[in-house]
């Protein structure tokens, strides 16, 4: 999630002392200070997610291999990405009969090739929802696609607004230049001309 900053949650799901609070939390490498020597300091919410591993190399030794993909954009970067992640998220079954998969690896038949390094995440009550919802695994991938789709585009509800409201004003202005055609051309159009052409 290197693209979402604390900020962009206020408003959406926090207020602005809570986001402070969560940023305050993270300590963030800065620098250079005036011996141009990197320092620690706290969070703020200009700050970006923290990556929770401190390097390429580190992300693979955590996952087998494998490097995490960021998530920013996820649902944007795959063809029908909200029904891929989805899907991702609750397919994970036991290969069928024939199907081999190397160790370290998980059947997913969402998964391009069908084998996947990252083990099944959701299981049913595995967070506790403030509401009393019941933690199934099918709403718990529900709620991290919305959270993925909303990471990806934060702007989009404000952008959906403005284009509803530019074709609203344009539709105003489109009537208006339809009458004000008719009354201009009207008199023009509702004239006889008579051609005498012996005169």
């Amino acid at each position: 999630m290197s693209l979402v900053a604390f900020r962009d949650l206020i408003g959406v799901a926090y207020t602005e002392e809570e986001v402070k609070a969560m940023a305050a939390d993270i300590e963030v490498e800065d620098g250079p200070n005036d011996e141009g020597e990197m320092y620690m300091r706290p969070g703020k919410p200009s700050d970006h997610f923290p990556s929770p591993y401190a390097n390429e190399q580190a992300a693979r030794f955590a996952n087998g291999g494998a490097y995490p993909p960021d998530l920013s954009l996820i649902t944007k970067a795959r063809h029908n990405g909200q029904n891929y992640v989805f899907a991702l998220l609750t397919g994970y079954r036991e290969p069928p009969a024939g199907v081999s998969v190397r160790e370290g690896l998980h059947y997913n038949p969402y998964f391009p090739g069908g084998a996947i390094a990252m083990p099944k995440m959701l299981m049913d009550g595995g967070v506790e929802y403030e509401d009393g919802v019941p933690a199934t695994e099918t709403q718990m991938a529900k709620d991290v696609v919305t959270f993925l789709s909303w990471a990806a585009e934060p702007e989009m509800e404000e952008r959906k607004l403005m284009g509803f409201k530019v074709i609203f004003v344009l539709s105003l202005a489109l009537i208006q230049a339809g009458f004000y055609k008719r009354w201009k051309w009207a008199p023009v159009k509702s004239r006889r001309v008579i051609v005498d052409v012996i005169n």
